[in-house]
């Protein structure tokens, strides 16, 4: 019966949350691809530095080793980066040109990002999943909570992920069906950790650290020099604007469900 109540919640949460993203980003904000670029780095800043560091922080783990291991996921990130673009270059014979390099940067870094978003989710579903079943292992009614809290705080995350990926996808469907699996992820973890809850807590801090490097690098390396082209100063001000509705949806959302 708990292992039952498991899955539904961690697929609740996980695939729930993407598709309620993408009812937002891909209806009623459709026409702001622009606006969605710094909405989608707001909200994967906020999600890493607001939501994942803090609780990782919160472990008996000592900061060093959850620092090294910050270190460690920005570098992964960084080469799985490296890796796919030179084979998207490498397919495109696009290595040797630089103009063509350049002006080909907008497809093909967020190309890669979209892998970096895609891995990250997968951990951080991971590590939510394991949390749903912790928490539906203790009392059923705070897995519901758990759930619940999960599928809303992910929301504003997951329309930063459809994003970047909807730039990497020829398609909206393909965009969703990447998000949705990496979300099902979480009734893996679920799973698991019905079985290895115990051992696997130890380990959440890493999780939780691992899915924070691939949000900040996608964040940083992909998305905001996107936004750092020559725009005019009202295009500046919107730019800023959406980055910070990121970085307060998620913010609040994350108040709101650790209340609770």
């Amino acid at each position: 019966m708990t292992l039952i109540a498991i899955l539904i919640g961690t697929l609740t949460a996980g695939i729930g949350s993407v598709w309620l993203a993408a009812l937002l980003s891909f209806g009623v904000l459709a026409r702001y691809t622009q606006h969605m670029l710094s909405l989608a780095a707001g909200a994967l800043l906020a999600t890493a530095f607001m939501h994942l560091l803090p609780e990782a922080f919160e472990s008996q783990v000592g900061p060093q080793a959850l620092f090294a291991t910050l270190l460690a996921g920005l570098v992964f990130f960084f080469l799985l980066d490296k890796a796919e673009l030179w084979h998207h270059g490498h397919e495109h014979g696009s290595d040797h040109d630089p103009a063509h390099a350049h002006h080909g940067h907008d497809h093909s870094s967020t190309q890669s990002g979209g892998w970096a978003v895609l891995a990250g989710d997968s951990v951080h579903a991971f590590g939510d999943g394991i949390l749903i079943a912790s928490a539906f292992m203790a009392d059923l009614r705070l897995g519901v909570v758990a759930s619940l809290a999960v599928l809303v705080h992910e929301v504003p995350h997951h329309m930063g992920d459809l994003v970047v990926l909807r730039q990497t996808s020829d398609s909206r469907r393909a965009a969703l069906i990447k998000v949705s699996m990496a979300g099902a992820v979480t009734a893996l973890g679920g799973m698991i950790g019905y079985a290895l809850v115990d051992q696997l807590l130890d380990y959440l801090p890493f999780f939780l650290i691992v899915a924070s490097s691939s949000f900040i690098y996608v964040a940083l390396a992909d998305l905001i020099p996107q936004l750092q082209k020559r725009v005019s100063s009202a295009q500046t001000a919107a730019q800023i604007a959406w980055l910070l509705i990121g970085i307060a949806l998620v913010t609040v959302v994350s108040i709101l469900a650790h209340q609770h």
